[in-house]
């Protein structure tokens, strides 16, 4: 696992390659909450928990929704926080690529936006970039 987490001073960055399978939703919580457990001055414990969930939404559908590589990208300042979710997917049309719809499911952007965070698509080296801004 190639982790990176940057923590002298503000702004605080986390880097993680992930894997191409569900456990990449996992192991991006677990090391965000890494981050996070080293960072309380900066980042409140409710607005880590709001932090885990959005992390956890944005590589559950990289995974369910496109085709790696997948990485997790986080800087953390006092009062924001960006979380990019990159995958190698071009499609910035927001439509469902590989993956299934199920019944169940389409709800993660939609509980992204409840929490409060600020959607962005972009265009990356390999493929493409979610991010979400999350300001307190």
């Amino acid at each position: 696992m190639d982790t990176a987490i940057v923590s002298c001073g503000c702004p605080a960055t986390l880097h993680i390659r992930l894997p191409s399978a569900a456990r990449a939703a996992r192991q991006a919580r677990q090391t965000a909450a890494l981050l996070l457990a080293r960072e309380t001055a900066v980042c409140p414990p409710a607005v880590a928990e709001d932090l885990v969930l959005i992390v956890s939404e944005l590589v559950t559908n990289a995974v369910l929704h496109a085709d790696g590589p997948y990485a997790l990208t986080v800087g953390l300042e006092p009062g924001r926080v960006g979380v990019a979710v990159s995958d190698g997917s071009t499609d910035l049309s927001g439509r469902h690529g590989r993956g299934q719809r199920i019944d169940q499911g389409g709800r993660g952007l939609k509980i992204v936006r409840a929490l409060g965070a600020d959607l962005f698509v972009s265009p990356s080296d390999l493929g493409k970039q979610v991010i979400a801004v999350l300001t307190w």
